[in-house]
């Protein structure tokens, strides 16, 4: 079967005019047009290749990398609006279209938006939506508290920032423990803070217990080496002070540099810390 929305690997099974025509085990085959053909093949190689559709809705495959993936989440951009939806750049020729009923807001073009692309049932169609909750689930869930996790920074709210969890849960990071410039889109790595009775979930960028402190004092050991040894920050210095400059919270300053202090490599005075 020919998968939509997805890389294929397919035979070479003819030459034609207009491009090769690829195809698969079950006798189903696509064309690849002349613009994608590589500069060298022969008849039977295989090729992996993208699959979607062309202007006039059929089967199509191409060389391209496509931005996004069927049942995968992104950061996309519109570039055009009309009276049928938005439409975003995703890489391809044709553009990726966002049904108005599938838009959280309305959307603007130039504006930058993290969408869900999954194939609709009814179209046959690939189509992208921007109401990203209906296709994450909380019911039955993959991770347990302390787990390393992939986030998906998807939009900003009055307790903090939405994000999408190995593609599959929502969960919130709060503002205040946020202690390094995120954006919508960005793509980091989290760790799960808490899970709650109804299964919301409590995600922290920084790692969880005394795991936290090691990485931590080694940035602070590395800034004190390219600062000449001193760093005007010690276990008074505000919370605010201590994430802009380390982007970190005070507790792990704290600990990390009780820990540089046990092991002799700093010394806590006043005016800051210093490099022995």
């Amino acid at each position: 079967m020919i998968e939509l929305g997805n890389y294929n690997t397919l035979e070479i099974l003819r030459d034609t005019s207009v491009g090769l025509f690829l195809g698969d085990d079950e006798g189903n085959d696509v064309l690849l047009p002349n613009k994608y053909v590589p500069e060298i093949y022969e008849i039977g190689d295989k090729l992996t290749v993208f699959c979607y559709l062309d202007y006039d809705e059929r089967p199509i495959v191409t060389s391209l990398t496509p931005y996004i993936f069927r049942n995968t989440f992104k950061l996309l951009k519109v570039v055009e609006v009309n009276n049928i939806g938005a439409f975003l750049d995703w890489g391809l020729e044709k553009h990726l279209l966002v049904p108005f009923g599938e838009q959280r807001v309305k959307m603007q073009e130039g504006q930058w938006y993290v969408v869900y692309c999954y194939l609709d049932e009814k179209s046959f169609r690939l189509v992208a939506s921007n109401k990203l909750d209906k296709f994450l689930n909380n019911e039955t869930l993959t991770v347990e508290v302390n787990d390393e996790v992939n986030l998906i920074i998807t939009r900003q709210n009055d307790l903090g920032w939405d994000v999408i969890i190995n593609n599959q849960h929502k969960g919130l990071i709060y503002q205040n423990e946020v202690f390094k410039k995120i954006a919508v889109g960005d793509l980091v790595k989290g760790y799960i803070k808490h899970i709650r009775p109804d299964h919301k979930i409590d995600v922290s960028l920084q790692a969880l217990g005394y795991v936290s402190v090691e990485p931590a004092a080694n940035t602070i050991y590395q800034i004190l080496k390219k600062e000449g040894g001193y760093l005007n920050l010690h276990d008074k210095s505000s919370p605010e002070a201590i994430s802009a400059r380390l982007q970190m919270s005070k507790k792990i300053f704290k600990k990390s540099i009780g820990t540089l202090y046990k092991d002799r490599k700093i010394a806590i005075k006043p005016d800051g810390i210093y490099l022995l």
